[in-house]
């Protein structure tokens, strides 16, 4: 189906004639003369292939045709009013979806804070909430699925994404009750060597998990990993059955698992690093704004592609 070409002006002189039905009150309100107006009119009936008035010396009325033109006139002119505003607000900022992805463990740090003050700011932006490890989100960033990370532990080589830290924390032990180490206030990860691990995959976030098996190293042992789990809340769980320890950051603590001991571990100058990642070449201004929102740590230094 051919789309008709009906120019703006005809349709708007149109409807203010409809509404008006007097040619000098018409042209009038649209700031025209008359002869202009009468021009746009004859060139609409002259599309549409029928009279959309009658003319009668101080009389004018709409025809039937008319009569079935105008509320569709309206609609097109209304519908447009609307998209030009949602446009608007779009662009600038005030409207629009941002997807965001998020490691689990923020949901314990900086998430909520973060969506609470972005919402207030702009109440009409749509926030599509997506909870997913490193690597995923690194892996939607490029996809274009999301449009913001917050994760742990980003990668060193992004050349296409914008990386800043925003947060840094120390590791703690995760351990059961029963464990003899969970009597002390800090435990030297040494004394974790001959204790069974759980632990995230590699998958789901490799420097994350390169880097609690870095720490191992530095104490002198390799850890036995017995079981693996995709989320904190699991590793604590499992950890809380009594089959091994972990090493997790320290936000894991606000979980609040009775079952579950978190103690400090020495050397405790170990931090694990939160950032947040973007598309260094996204336009979308809702990106922008979210940036604006996030306090950066001032302690951590921001991280750029081959900085």
């Amino acid at each position: 189906m051919e789309r008709p070409e009906l120019p703006l002006p005809q349709l708007h002189a149109f409807v203010v004639l409809a509404e008006e039905l007097h040619f000098g009150h018409a042209a009038a309100r649209l700031g025209i003369a008359q002869p202009p107006l009468s021009q746009q009119i004859r060139r609409l009936e002259d599309k549409v292939g029928h009279a959309l008035f009658t003319r009668a010396p101080g009389r004018v009325a709409l025809t039937p045709a008319g009569s079935e033109l105008l509320p569709a006139a309206r609609r097109a002119l209304t519908d447009l009013e609307d998209g030009l505003a949602a446009a608007r607000a779009v662009g600038s900022g005030q409207a629009g979806c941002l997807r965001i992805g998020f490691a689990a463990s923020l949901a314990l740090t900086i998430l909520p804070g973060l969506l609470r003050t972005f919402r207030q700011r702009f109440p009409g932006v749509r926030l599509d909430i997506h909870e997913m490890t490193t690597a995923p989100q690194i892996a939607a960033l490029h996809d274009r699925t999301i449009d913001i990370g917050l994760l742990r532990e980003p990668p060193d080589d992004e050349t296409e994404l914008g990386i800043r830290t925003v947060l840094t924390e120390p590791f703690v032990a995760v351990l059961s009750p029963s464990h003899p180490l969970a009597a002390l206030r800090s435990v030297p990860l040494a004394e974790l060597a001959d204790s069974p691990f759980v632990l995230l995959p590699r998958s789901a976030g490799p420097l994350l998990h390169d880097r609690i098996i870095g720490l191992c190293a530095a104490a002198g042992f390799t850890p036995q990993v017995v079981q693996h789990a995709v989320e904190w809340q699991t590793v604590c769980a499992l950890v809380e059955t009594g089959l091994g320890v972990s090493l997790a950051p320290a936000s894991i603590r606000r979980i609040r698992l009775r079952g579950v001991a978190f103690r400090r571990i020495e050397p405790g100058a170990a931090r694990t690093r939160v950032a947040v990642a973007w598309r260094e070449n996204d336009c979308n201004p809702l990106v922008a704004h979210l940036l604006a929102t996030i306090s950066p740590d001032p302690s951590a230094a921001a991280t750029r592609p081959g900085s």
